[in-house]
């Protein structure tokens, strides 16, 4: 199997924008107040389907939302996380058997043992990057 990448070249980020259709997002959360909240909406907005991942909630954005990754019916695209680097290991397990693209840690996340294994399983690794900012940025 070949390896995934840590991307850091705006050209390889944009490829993945722009092939994108379902987008995971780890930490939806339904308050409107905070960053993953709008991040969701942006993200719905531009046309992608978004998937909210957050348990004891059965909705989020008006989408429905899963307990985990592994609950999630269709394949996806990207899964973007929004959740404390300290929690992501078990999370990118879970990502690794269900197999996205890509694996997208927001701004100011990073988590090396879980890009390791993500990249090992063969999925390419964004970390410590706002997916609306590049999207704003690159695609937009």
């Amino acid at each position: 199997m070949p390896k995934g990448r840590i991307l850091v070249f705006e050209d390889d980020i944009k490829a993945h924008l722009k092939t994108a259709k379902r987008i995971a997002v780890l930490g939806l959360s339904p308050k409107p107040e905070r960053d993953s909240h709008d991040v969701g909406l942006y993200l719905k907005e531009h046309g992608y389907k978004v998937i909210p991942v957050r348990p004891a909630q059965d909705e989020v954005i008006g989408e429905k939302a899963f307990p985990n990754l592994l609950e999630i019916p269709r394949p996806v695209d990207i899964v973007n996380a929004f959740i404390n680097p300290a929690r992501m290991l078990p999370l990118a397990e879970d990502a690794a058997k269900i197999k996205p693209k890509l694996f997208w840690m927001q701004l100011g996340i990073e988590n090396a043992a879980a890009a390791e294994l993500l990249t090992n399983a063969g999925i390419d690794v964004i970390m410590n990057r706002c997916i609306k900012t590049d999207h704003e940025k690159f695609i937009a």
